[in-house]
């Protein structure tokens, strides 16, 4: 099984939404093979925690317009490393620092890169 149409398109839309607010290193992994509660992973990057806190917030924004709401949101108060849960996908916005610590592009090197737009 690989991710769904559905879970692609959201996918490109909280991508394009982190990228508005000048996100790093955005990543897409399919991990609906590992995992049975979500398709896609999307990782992304600030260079501080109010940055980071800024690409959560727009992401939920541009997606909420979509009739899409997190289900889950973890770490906002730090802002060193925010998870939304929106069931098909589960985004991670990170702090450099910890993006680099936690390297989950390496613990979930097993999914397929779902491919983003290239214009992002």
């Amino acid at each position: 099984m690989s991710a769904s149409i559905g879970a692609i398109r959201l996918t490109e839309k909280a991508a394009r939404a982190a990228a508005a607010v000048k996100a790093d290193d955005i990543v897409a992994i399919d991990v609906s093979r590992q995992i049975p509660f979500a398709d896609v992973f999307l990782l992304a990057s600030g260079s501080n925690e109010r940055q980071v806190l800024a690409i959560a917030e727009r992401i939920e924004e541009e997606l909420g317009r979509g009739g899409d709401r997190a289900v889950r949101k973890e770490g906002a108060r730090a802002g060193r490393w925010v998870l939304l849960d929106f069931n098909e996908i589960i985004v991670h916005v990170f702090h450099q620092e910890e993006r680099a610590y936690y390297s989950l592009e390496r613990l979930w090197k097993d999914g397929a890169v779902v491919p983003l737009p290239a214009d992002l």
